[in-house]
Parts: C-alpha cells; sequence; structure tokens
C-alpha cells in the first residue's frame, strides 16, 4: 500500500514539473503572439533573422532557392528538360508554403485565444503548443523532400554551381575570412 502511494505520489510530482515546465514555456512565448498581431505578423517572421540554424526563415528560403535555379538555369548549365521536372515541384513548394504559413496563423491564433484569461487550461495549451510544433515539423519534412527531389535532378557539377550561387541569390555576403597573426 505504502509503494503505491510513493508511485503515485512520484508520479504527481513528475507531473507538475512537467507542467510547470510547459507553463514556464508558454510564459515567455506569450507575449510574441500579442506583438505579432499588434504589427500584424505571424511568429515565425517574428523570429527569422535570430540566428536559427535551419530554423524556418531557412526553410522559406528553399522555395525561393528552387525559384532562382530554375531562373538562373543557364547560369546553373540546367537543360531544358531538368527545368521542366524542377517547375511542379517549385509550384507544390510554394502552395505548401502557402499553407504552412496559413495553418500555422491559426494554430497560433488558437493558442493565443486559450491563453487570454488568467487561469488558462494548461492541458488544452500544452495541445495547441504540440499542433504548431507538429505543423512546423511535417512543414519541414515536405520542405526536405523537394529539396530532396529537386537536387536528383542536378549533376554534381550543377549542384557545386547551385552551392556557389546560393549566398549571392540569396543576398547574403561571404563571411571574411580570419586570418592569425603570427607571433
Amino acid at each position: 500500500m505504502y509503494n503505491k502511494k510513493r508511485r503515485t505520489d512520484v508520479k504527481a510530482i513528475h507531473s507538475m514539473s512537467a507542467m510547470m515546465a510547459a507553463v514556464a514555456l508558454l510564459a515567455f512565448t506569450a507575449p510574441v503572439p500579442a506583438i505579432s498581431q499588434m504589427k500584424d505578423m505571424s511568429m515565425m517572421e517574428q523570429r527569422e533573422g535570430h540566428g536559427q540554424m535551419m530554423g524556418m526563415g531557412n526553410m522559406d528560403r528553399m522555395g525561393d532557392m528552387m525559384g532562382m535555379c530554375i531562373q538562373h538555369a543557364d547560369k546553373m548549365g540546367l537543360t531544358d528538360d531538368q527545368v521542366m521536372k524542377m517547375k511542379p515541384v517549385h509550384s507544390e513548394m510554394q502552395k505548401k508554403q502557402a499553407r504552412f504559413k496559413a495553418d500555422l496563423k491559426i494554430a497560433e491564433i488558437e493558442l493565443r485565444e486559450i491563453m487570454e484569461v488568467k487561469d488558462f487550461d494548461l492541458e488544452k495549451a500544452g495541445a495547441a503548443a504540440r499542433k504548431i510544433a507538429d505543423i512546423k515539423t511535417a512543414h519541414h519534412l515536405e520542405m526536405l523532400k523537394a529539396m530532396k527531389e529537386m537536387r536528383t535532378n542536378l549533376t554534381d557539377e550543377q549542384f557545386k554551381k547551385m552551392k556557389k550561387m546560393m549566398p549571392m541569390m540569396m543576398g547574403e555576403k561571404k563571411p571574411a575570412k580570419r586570418t592569425m597573426k603570427k607571433k
């Protein structure tokens, strides 16, 4: 009897710890929807450019990259056949990107609605947060599949050209070379 009660207490403590962590997470992310509503921007747009590796900002760029490859087909040495294979993939990526942005914004609004009251339902908020994470994960996977499909159409030389062109096409500057001073 004592062991059963102790296990129940341990489970309760573990559940409370998980809930506290979720509350802390939501407390730190709650201001973002309010700010984004004021500026009419999604949370994703708010966070872009804050140093995320393979963050959503980079996922948005995959479709742009494919479009730029099609646009600069001559510089990359793409054949007409390769371009024709890329166009439908690019179009599908654009559609999926639009659906993703809409689904994400709706999920963020739903989370914000749950959290409007002082004593919000933590289970509902957690489920809404998981829904947002699931939407992002599914989108990442879709974009990665499309990127893989696009890259299978490229020769090794074309892939190298694409990699060289990407920073320029994305408007990025190449990092400056660092030199070490000899003592």
